[in-house]
């Protein structure tokens, strides 16, 4: 299977997410420069984390114009995956692609940490290698990470079991119902605020992170 990993003006964890899916994991991967228009050569695009545009404006608000973007809209629907890593989960909300939005952390503080979440669903193709209800860490960087939605949407999120990762002992950021991340209703677009990338090589003393990336290739790979 092939990744691509989308890079904006101001994107700083694109080299690691490709240092996992290429060279830990051994799976083809290219750089997507965000103006490019033809990602159809992809199995599934990753928006990385970093600063989109200096995060002017707001959050993933100008990125979401950005010419590639209306690509990886397609490529959703089209049921071909899609991961939305801390400013790409932002950007993924402001894109339509998932609801909600990211608002300042609860005490307005930039927030860098490790974390402990609990795995909500283990069985989707991004989650197939982690136990139901296993809690695993993972770091955290952000200073718009609280995860906000009015009743309504919250309601059908938890309805639909689109909740996929939950804070447990401590909430960093102040996010409703301790919601980590997301999924979209069909399961193939997820967004989440802290970075499996950066707990994906034993030599950081953490692989909780890799199980993400390593479950969607075992899963693909079945199907093909």
């Amino acid at each position: 299977m092939k990744f691509g990993v989308v890079v904006f003006p101001g994107s700083n964890c694109d080299r690691d997410v490709a240092y996992v899916t290429r060279d830990l994991l051994g799976q083809p991967t290219r750089m997507i420069w965000h103006q490019e228009t033809d990602i159809a050569d992809l199995d599934v695009v990753i928006i990385p984390g970093g600063f989109s545009y200096g995060d002017y404006l707001r959050c993933g608000a100008i990125a979401r114009f950005s010419p590639v973007m209306q690509q990886v809209i397609e490529h959703a629907q089209k049921g071909k995956f899609v991961l939305g890593i801390c400013n790409g989960f932002q950007v993924l909300t402001e894109a339509g692609l998932l609801p909600g939005a990211l608002v300042r952390n609860r005490d307005l503080h930039f927030i860098c940490d490790r974390v402990s979440l609990k795995v909500e669903r283990n069985d989707l193709p991004w989650t197939q290698t982690y136990s139901a209800g296993e809690v695993i860490q993972l770091p955290i960087a952000h200073g718009e990470g609280r995860f906000y939605a009015d009743k309504a949407t919250l309601s059908k999120l938890e309805d639909n079991g689109q909740v996929v990762f939950r804070y447990v002992q401590d909430n960093p950021n102040g996010s409703v119902r301790n919601i980590a991340g997301i999924c979209n209703p069909e399961g193939n677009v997820l967004g989440m605020m802290p970075h499996p990338e950066r707990a994906a090589d034993s030599m950081l003393g953490n692989t909780d992170g890799l199980k993400l990336f390593a479950g969607l290739v075992e899963k693909v790979t079945a199907l093909v």
